[in-house]
This record gives structure tokens, C-alpha cells and sequence, in this order.
């Protein structure tokens, strides 16, 4: 999986994902947002806008860490993906109601 970790100010870290974000990339993820975690970083935004797929294991990964996130005053945002296929993902789960969206 190639992921970025692009800024990492203060307590908030920038994560671009560039590739497929499935059962197969999504523990990756998972193990450096826990790491992060572990270090205080409470606010987190996660690029997708060069992500071209997501599936339910993505998903959960994105739901576990704003969880967490916001258990520990902090928030999670998501860059509004490019590929058609992850926007009508996050429309009909309604993910682009329940996470802050930029760039859309």
C-alpha cells in the first residue's frame, strides 16, 4: 500500500492514500494510525482524493480511528476522493455526513 504521511503538525497528521484501500492495504493503515495514536496525535486528515477503491475494510478502518479520535477530543477529515467509485461509496453509506469533508 502506498500511503503518505504528508504533515504531521502538532497533534495532526495529513495521510494520503494512493492506492487500493481494501482487506488486503487497510491493516497497514490501521497500524500506523494506532502507532500515531499512541504518540498523541488526536487529529487526523485522510487524503483520498488518488485513492481508486475502497471497500468495508477501509471503511471500518476510517470508523475505528474517528471513534478513537473523538474519545480523545480530536477529529478525522477526509479529502473528497477523485474516482467516482469511493464518492458513491461514501454517499450511500452517508460517511460524507458523519466525517468532515474538504475539497468537495
Amino acid at each position: 500500500m502506498n500511503i503518505t504521511v504528508a504533515e504531521h503538525v502538532q497533534r495532526t497528521v495529513t495521510i494520503a492514500i494512493k492506492d487500493r484501500f481494501d482487506v488486503v492495504t487497510a491493516p497497514q493503515l490501521k497500524a500506523e494510525v494506532e502507532r500515531l495514536l499512541d504518540e498523541g496525535v488526536v487529529d487526523f486528515v485522510i487524503d483520498l482524493a488518488a485513492t481508486p477503491f475502497m471497500d468495508s475494510a477501509g471503511m471500518a478502518v476510517l470508523v475505528t480511528l474517528l471513534r478513537r479520535c473523538r474519545m480523545k477530543g480530536g477529529n478525522v477529515k477526509l479529502v473528497w476522493p477523485q474516482a467516482e467509485p469511493v464518492q458513491r461509496t461514501l454517499t450511500l453509506t452517508r460517511f460524507d455526513q458523519v466525517f468532515e469533508i474538504l475539497g468537495r
